[in-house]
């Protein structure tokens, strides 16, 4: 059975970016965007041209520079900015281009102050333009989750007939539910005449911790493209992370069999610790897959179930995602089990009849430590030793 394959649409470069307090420099979207093509991304959105000549030279380099994957930059319904992305990327290799307008009511009358037929009329003349410079034009219609729907399938299909090739739908403010994106998408089916002629997107923000969620809906009825940021950076609550689109089509084959990517997931880690660094932000301790908890466990009952199985505890390994070994590290919460484990790493043979003895001493130190480290435990079994010899 052949299977779908999710292309991965990576837009750390331009919407991680604009995270508050992130700025890379040229430099760093070169070697970026080298790692994330190397990490297995079909897509990388190197940025919006027309915003600077320096953002507009960054994305040139990183189209000439980066070949191991498409190069596209971002421009409004506006043909000074495809003329930008023209300028940066019309001459790459793997150069496409990412045009976008807002759809939703909201948007159509507080922000462009246009009607829905200008609108219409937008779309038609500057898709319509992009593609006499690039045979890939995406086209987003900007807060397409707060769009009414009759209207954004219109949208949708004046963009094919203009000449889109991808059709991303954004949820801009991270609005939608996995319900109603799912529903969306339906719709978007039964409703856009050459829905299977284009390759479907989904770009979904995080305000309301659902973008994850969201992003699966829309694979689920009929997105083959996903777009996100490394580490989920971006706007206000940031976008969907990626690698954990990646992580549960791997984990989850029961459900995902039918789908697969180009992405070396085992490259995972080391591509998130990067990108913590470049942006200065630090991943949290429980950020999925590539936080420092994520395959540690100090629970007493999951680390005796971990001892005798690690499956018990942990749905994948720290190697599928690039990381070395699970931990245990031992607090007030850890079980004997555990402790012994720790000690005969540390090159003490422990008998049975001393377990209960040492553990003892152990929960003394623990309750008066965050975590109990291996010179504690050096110093605990020097103390019990020589409390042997005094008796």
């Amino acid at each position: 059975m052949t299977k779908h394959v999710i292309q991965f649409f990576d837009t750390t470069l331009r919407d991680g970016e604009q995270t508050i307090g992130v700025n890379f420099t040229v430099d760093d979207k070169i070697e970026i965007a080298k790692r994330i093509a190397d990490w297995g991304a079909d897509v990388i959105e190197a940025g919006f041209p027309v915003a600077s000549p320096a953002d507009l030279a960054a994305v040139r380099r990183i189209g000439q520079e980066v070949t191991n994957a498409n190069i596209v930059g971002l421009a409004r319904c506006v043909k000074k900015d495809i003329d930008a992305v023209t300028e940066a990327l019309g001459d790459a290799p793997n150069g496409q281009i990412h045009v976008f307008i807002a759809t939703s009511p909201i948007h159509r009358d507080s922000k462009l102050h246009m009607t829905k037929d200008q609108v219409l009329d937008r779309i038609n003349e500057c898709v319509s333009y992009a593609k006499q410079a690039f045979e890939n034009v995406e086209f987003s219609p900007e807060d397409a989750t707060r769009t009414e729907w009759d209207f954004l399938a219109r949208s949708v299909q004046v963009a094919i007939e203009a000449g889109a090739t991808v059709i991303n739908i954004p949820d801009t403010t991270g609005y939608t539910t996995p319900v109603g994106m799912a529903n969306l998408f339906k719709y978007l089916q039964q409703n856009v005449a050459d829905f299977d002629k284009v390759t479907f997107s989904a770009h979904c923000h995080n305000d309301l911790g659902m973008a994850t969620a969201n992003a699966l809906a829309a694979i689920e009825n009929g997105a083959t493209r996903i777009e996100g940021t490394i580490n989920g950076i971006g706007e206000r609550a940031g976008n969907t992370a990626l690698e954990q689109i990646v992580a549960i089509m791997n984990a989850r084959q029961d459900h995902y069999s039918d789908y697969t990517s180009n992405v070396d997931m085992t490259k995972t880690y080391d591509l998130a610790q990067f990108i913590s660094e470049k942006s200065g932000m630090g991943l949290p301790n429980n950020q999925p897959l590539t936080g420092s908890n994520v395959f540690a466990h100090e629970s007493g009952i999951h680390q005796d179930g971990f001892l005798k199985n690690p499956s018990t505890y942990e749905i994948l390994t720290p190697e599928s995602v690039g990381r070395t070994r699970s931990t245990l590290p031992l607090g007030k919460l850890s079980g004997s089990h555990a402790v012994v484990n720790r000690l005969e790493q540390i090159g003490f043979r422990v008998k049975k009849e001393e377990v209960p003895v040492i553990f003892r001493h152990f929960q003394a130190i623990a309750d008066q430590s965050r975590l109990v480290s291996n010179e504690q435990l050096r110093q605990m079994m020097n103390d019990i030793s020589e409390m042997k010899v005094a008796n």
